[in-house]
């Protein structure tokens, strides 16, 4: 048997495996756990990431490469590159705005970049850890996007950049945003990673701004379990991303690979003498932040399966919100931002003012019917102790992201939650309800 029948072999019972190691489990009402996310694969993935391991190709290959073509393509953009988790993505996306390469418009220390309080601190910790100061306004109830009419008053002679979650697979307002960003010459910077999927006026989120990122972490849209991506249309923007990607390099050839560019000693940089191998010329103070070839091979499967996901995620979000409708005085239901089709990563609730209902016991009730629930990530960020005492400017009084601190969370809309599971999530909230 030749070593293609070897593989060929290896993945058929790869394939048989998975259909022992993980069979269709029957839902127990109230013994079964609903986590909020979580990954949902078949035997397409198994197989993909053992034939990754086959190659032992441990770094970017061929399923890398793949990804990227067809990751841009669905977004819409010219250029997507992967790297090792969302987080990082946003890390890239702003370290990328120092370089010198963009000239007058370079960021440098001091420089303000506008974002949200109420979100998750990978949006938040790049502009630190760059050396920005972080300038926070507040959000609406119900969309839980930023306010855009403080967004516009928030922008200052030292602003630079503007760097915005579509929070929880909603959208916020693009056309509002985009005149700001434009009209004061400021780099806009999406933060994708909860949204993948979702459309603004018939254009998918990420295909907007200058830079998009996404997280393939396993409680997002699509996982690679660790993972993430910088999208772009501009091709300085691309080569500059992938120099801070990897290790700060002003080599682009793929790995593996040599003398793309045709000149590889003969370049002439820095005070570095004449002729210094490229491959070791380094035009930024970069990472290493690439992601293996096996997690690519499991994206790639993933990837096949996100419009499907994307479906899945609409209907149980409406499901819910039409189950649970009939609780409207007690809680301020979510919506859709205008002009949008949202590729909802989870259903928000948030309890009115004045109601009798309280978060920490129905979020209590639920745990104790294995329901799982989250709060809106970090709530008011500035009141966490890692940010006490960063510099920062807050334009607002961010009322409701204290608001949202104190009385909102979510609950699971991913594909692995059914009909059954749906049903028992809306009967558990009416049998609370009853006891208030």
């Amino acid at each position: 048997m030749d070593k293609n029948d070897l593989r060929l072999k290896i993945l058929a019972l790869v394939r048989d495996f998975h259909a022992q190691e993980w069979p269709d489990k029957k839902f127990e009402p109230g013994e079964t756990y609903i986590p909020y996310a979580a990954r949902v694969f078949d035997e397409a993935e198994l197989t993909n990431l053992v034939d990754a391991s086959l190659d032992f190709w441990l770094t970017t290959g061929r399923y890398a490469a793949d990804f990227e073509k067809e990751f841009a393509r669905y977004l819409g953009n010219r250029y997507a590159m992967l790297c090792n988790s969302g987080s990082s993505a946003n890390l890239l996306a702003l370290s990328a705005l120092t370089s010198p390469r963009l000239e007058d418009r370079q960021l440098v220390e001091g420089d303000e970049v506008i974002t949200v309080a109420a979100g998750f601190p990978t949006t938040l910790n790049p502009i630190i850890q760059n050396r920005f100061v972080p300038v926070f306004v507040d959000i609406d109830l119900g969309t839980y996007a930023a306010n855009v009419d403080e967004l516009e008053a928030a922008v200052g002679p030292k602003t630079k950049a503007i760097m915005l979650a579509h929070t929880l697979g909603n959208p916020f307002d693009l056309d509002a945003v985009m005149r700001i960003a434009q009209k004061n010459n400021l780099w806009l910077i999406e933060d994708n990673c909860d949204s993948l999927g979702s459309m603004y006026k018939g254009r998918r989120t990420g295909s907007f701004g200058d830079i998009s990122t996404a997280s393939f972490y396993p409680a997002h849209h699509i996982t690679m379990g660790e993972g993430g991506c910088v999208s772009v249309n501009d091709a300085n923007l691309k080569i500059i991303i992938e120099s801070f990607r990897d290790w700060g390099r002003d080599c682009y050839c793929a790995p593996g690979k040599d003398n793309t560019c045709g000149k590889r000693f003969d370049w002439q940089l820095g005070s570095l003498p004449q002729g210094y191998d490229h491959k070791y010329i380094f035009s930024h103070i970069g990472y290493n932040l690439k992601l293996t070839d096996m997690q690519a091979a499991v994206g790639l499967a993933q990837l096949a399966k996100l419009p499907q996901f994307v479906e899945t995620r609409k209907y149980n979000w409406q499901y819910l919100r039409d189950g649970l409708k009939q609780f409207e005085e007690h809680i301020i239901f979510p919506e859709a931002m205008k002009n949008s089709e949202p590729s909802w990563f989870g259903f928000v609730i948030t309890t009115r003012s004045g109601s009798p209902l309280k978060r920490s016991e129905f979020v209590n009730f639920l745990e104790s019917k294995n329901i799982a629930t989250r709060h809106i990530f970090g709530g008011n960020l500035i009141r966490q102790p890692a940010y006490q005492n960063i510099e920062k400017r807050v334009a607002s009084t961010l009322s409701k992201s204290d608001y949202v601190m104190n009385n909102s969370f979510v609950m699971g809309v991913y594909p692995g939650i059914d009909q059954s599971r749906l049903d028992y999530m809306i009967e558990t909230c009416e049998r609370y309800f009853r006891s208030i």
